[in-house]
């Protein structure tokens, strides 16, 4: 296995890099956008236009690759990712970030979809499920770095959106290095949502579910945090304490889930979730092993349902639609994915940061009671049934191909 890591090493330190600048980024923003009076709703707004800019990108990123090639695609998009987020650090008010932070999401989309249609490229039928694990391993590990990273300066200062410029030049420097062949752009897959609907409704709603109440967590919970008087170390900590929880979860419930109707899992995993984002909301306790504890908790019942969604999709497809349909779903989460922010924080706005966690609630048990009516008017196929595979926490429609339980390829 080792001679198939090293002929992608490039690629995969490119990944981390990314993701310790995205890692960092993604705390820092709602954060500093706090601390410089940004209403609730205009750090949602924020969050919102990355999704709506990386959504843009999905569909654009494609083109550029077929006519400049992956390397130009992704120096060029790195370099906007950059700018924007120097920029972010030097026109500091609510418009100038939301533009921003679309474009950054427009750009990581584009730097995804290179890095991702490369690694499938390299992979062949042997080796694409130790290379979907190693990206796996970095993406999570990159997020971990970054947030960790959060604490070494003060939000305030200009220091932070530096330094995660610093790491989108350096990702620069491994690409622009290998001598790995650039392949060829890839078909882009049709999307059918309404197609996908009637073939599975859960796993539909399952990542509608994921885009409402997840993405809206990722942009706001720093915010929360910040409300409940943490510092900068302990709000990194509370971030990876939910990113860490979601990810040791994932494999164990997912092969769970390979053994039952998957839509118990899915809904017994929001019932539960919904019940945590009610605790929170509601136990006045500041303690901050307390916060941990229970961010950790939440993350653990709320970050498989993505896995669990595409999972129970794939249940009911041939095995050559898969990336079709994986990549509609992605889609579906991407336009609940630039609601969810803006929702979420229009919500806290309203009623108070506590909110977030009632709103996120309100998600999942419309998501329960969804799955368990779904159980009573459909069987769970008695085929044969793919194994659960873990996916990235933010992937473009490429990384789909690089999934185990996608066509295999022609020897």
């Amino acid at each position: 296995m080792f001679p198939q890591l090293a002929s992608i090493a490039a690629i995969l330190s490119t990944t981390l890099i990314l993701l310790v600048g995205n890692g960092l980024l993604n705390t820092l923003i709602p954060v500093r956008a706090h601390l410089e009076g940004f209403s609730t709703l205009a750090i949602g707004v924020i969050g919102s236009a990355y999704f709506a800019g990386f959504l843009l990108g999905c569909f654009t990123g494609p083109r550029w690759l077929s006519r400049v090639g992956h390397i130009r695609t992704f120096t060029v998009s790195a370099g906007l990712a950059a700018a924007a987020t120097l920029l972010m650090s030097i026109g500091v008010s609510e418009l100038s970030w939301i533009a921003m932070r679309a474009l950054f999401g427009f750009a990581g989309a584009n730097m995804y979809m290179a890095l991702e249609s490369w690694l499938n490229d390299r992979a062949t039928n042997a080796t694409r499920g130790h290379i979907f694990t190693s990206y796996m391993s970095v993406n999570f590990a990159g997020l971990l770095i970054g947030q960790l990273l959060f604490a070494t300066s003060r939000p305030e200062s200009f220091v932070l959106f530096t330094l995660a410029t610093v790491f989108y030049v350096l990702c620069l420097i491994p690409v622009g290095l290998t001598d790995l062949k650039q392949p060829a752009a890839a078909p882009v897959p049709k999307l059918r949502p309404l197609r996908l609907y009637r073939i599975s409704p859960v796993g539909v709603a399952g990542c509608i579910a994921v885009g409402l109440a997840n993405n809206a967590v990722w942009t706001l919970a720093p915010v929360y945090a910040q409300s409940r008087g943490l510092s900068s170390g302990w709000i990194a900590l509370f971030m990876c304490a939910f990113t860490v929880g979601g990810t040791l979860v994932q494999v164990p419930v997912g092969r769970l889930s390979d053994r039952l109707d998957r839509r118990w899992v899915i809904a017994a995993v929001c019932a539960l979730a919904a019940a945590a984002g009610v605790t929170i909301a509601l136990v006045a306790n500041s303690s901050r092993g307390w916060m941990l504890g229970s961010f950790g908790l939440f993350g653990v019942l709320m970050l498989p349902l993505y896995g669990l969604s595409v999972a129970h999709a794939n249940d009911r497809i041939p095995r050559e639609a898969f990336v079709e349909s994986s990549a509609t779903l992605l889609l579906i989460n991407s336009i609940a994915s630039v609601v969810g922010p803006t929702l979420g924080a229009g919500i806290m706005d309203a009623f108070g940061a506590h909110a977030l966690f009632l709103f996120t609630a309100g998600v999942h048990t419309v998501m329960t009671v969804f799955t368990v009516w779904r159980l009573r008017l459909r069987r769970a196929p008695d085929e044969y049934r793919e194994k659960f595979e873990p996916l990235p926490a933010q992937s473009s429609p490429t990384a789909l191909e690089l999934d185990p339980r996608g066509e295999q390829r022609a020897a």
